[in-house]
């Protein structure tokens, strides 16, 4: 995701958004990143390991995101795969919250019948 380009005023899959929050924090492996994408969206927002694997591996092929080594020992986790915000994740992220905060003022200053408090 680049400024320049024409999708930067279109809100970021629900999916993606949530994946590179979860990651903000720090390196987590899948299952923990569908833990705290419950946490961040307050459970409105559930991502099943499909959702999540899909965009994991269009987040990598973007280099958006990337495959570290895990922190633990033993088989388990070893066998986990961890996943750590890249430069062009946070870059990624920044812009798209940047873009909420722009959504949330226009809303916030218009006469709404429905005032946004």
């Amino acid at each position: 995701m680049s400024k320049d380009s024409d999708n930067s005023t279109l809100p970021m899959p629900a999916a993606m958004f949530y994946i590179l929050f979860s990651l903000a924090d720090g390196d987590k492996h899948g299952y923990a990143i569908m833990q705290e994408t419950l946490k961040l969206s307050e459970g409105s927002f559930r991502m099943g390991p499909a959702t999540l694997y899909t965009n994991v591996q269009r987040l990598l092929g973007a280099d958006l995101i990337k495959e570290v080594a895990g922190q633990g020992s033993g088989e388990a986790e070893a066998r986990r795969r961890y996943y750590r915000l890249g430069k062009q994740g946070k870059a990624a992220l920044e812009l798209e919250l940047q873009r909420m905060r722009k959504v949330l003022r226009r809303a916030q200053s218009l006469p709404l019948a429905l005032k946004i408090t």
